[in-house]
């Protein structure tokens, strides 16, 4: 069983950037894809050949900053819950303990590093 206050501090870290990565999306203008939470919205420049032309590369690279953005999101949330339900910092493929120092470099790690 780990630690209250390793769980507490774990917790804190992943909600700010929780906090961080939800305003990223915001900014962006959303996300459109996984949940359509944050649609990402097209860009209007104007009608001419080389407007146009900008507006697709901004919201391709709009796009896909969004889809890893909400993919973390989603990594996130999961090992959130997990602290809530108590399963937090278990290997799901192997059910064995994953290391504190694992966890504390890298808070959404779902596997042990033997598993992985």
């Amino acid at each position: 069983m780990m630690k209250n206050n390793f769980l507490k501090e774990i917790e804190e870290k992943l909600k700010k950037e929780k906090e961080e990565i939800e305003a990223q999306l915001k900014n962006l203008g959303g996300m459109s894809g996984v949940n359509n939470t944050f649609p990402i919205e097209f860009p209007n420049f104007g009608g001419k050949e080389d407007e146009n032309a900008d507006e697709v590369s901004i919201f391709t690279d709009r796009l896909s900053l969004g889809v890893n953005l909400e993919k973390r999101l989603k990594e996130i949330n999961d090992a959130l819950s997990k602290i809530e339900n108590g399963t937090y910092g278990i290997c799901e493929k192997c059910g064995s303990k994953i290391d504190e120092k694992r966890l504390k470099a890298f808070p959404t790690a779902r596997y042990c590093v033997k598993c992985k």
